[in-house]
C-alpha cells in the first residue's frame, strides 16, 4: 500500500507571528531555522539538523472569534521525564492547559497557543491500547506510578 512516511510540517495562520514565535521558541524550545525579514513567514524546527521546519507561522489569521481552524498540533517528547518538565514549564508560564491524560500508548498534555490552537506534547509508552482511550492523569505522580496506569489500560 502506498503511504507517506511521516508528518512533514504544519503551517498556522497567526494573529501576531512574533508573539507566536516567542511562544513556540520559549515554551516549546523550537528553533527558528529561517524567517522572512518582513514577517511573512517564520520556520521553526525541533530538530534543525535533520528537518528544516516542522512548523511554519504566517500572518493573516482572520476568523470570527471562537472559530476553530486547527484540530491540534502535536509534538513528541523524548520521555516521560521530559513531559513532566514541560508540564511544570507550562504551569510556570501561565499557559492555559486543557487536559493531561493517559492514552495508554502515550501520556499527553493538551494546551493552547496564543491563537487558541490546541497543542499537544506527548511521550510514548511501550503499551498497545486501542484508541480512542483517554483518562485524566496527574503528572505529579512518579514515573513508576504513571507507567502502572498506562499498563493497566492494556487490561481494561
Amino acid at each position: 500500500m502506498l503511504s507517506v512516511k511521516q508528518l512533514g510540517h504544519v503551517g498556522l495562520y497567526c494573529t501576531d507571528v512574533h508573539r507566536s514565535k516567542d511562544f513556540y521558541t520559549r515554551i516549546l524550545g523550537l528553533t527558528v531555522t529561517d524567517e522572512d525579514p518582513e514577517g511573512r513567514i517564520i520556520f521553526l524546527s525541533a530538530q534543525p539538523e535533520e528537518e528544516h521546519h516542522e512548523l511554519a507561522l504566517c500572518p493573516g489569521r482572520d476568523v470570527p472569534p471562537g472559530a476553530k481552524v486547527v484540530q491540534q498540533v502535536s509534538f513528541i517528547v523524548k520521555d516521560l521525564a521530559t513531559l513532566k518538565q514541560f508540564y511544570h514549564r507550562l504551569k510556570q508560564e501561565g499557559v492555559r492547559i486543557r487536559s493531561v491524560v493517559s492514552h495508554g500508548i502515550a501520556f499527553a498534555i493538551y494546551f493552547y497557543d496564543p491563537d487558541d490552537n490546541v497543542i499537544e506534547v506527548y511521550a510514548k509508552t511501550p503499551y498497545k491500547v486501542p484508541q480512542p482511550h483517554s483518562d485524566p492523569v496527574n503528572l505529579e505522580l512518579t514515573e513508576k506510578e504513571l507507567m502502572a496506569i498506562a499498563e493497566a489500560s492494556c487490561q481494561s
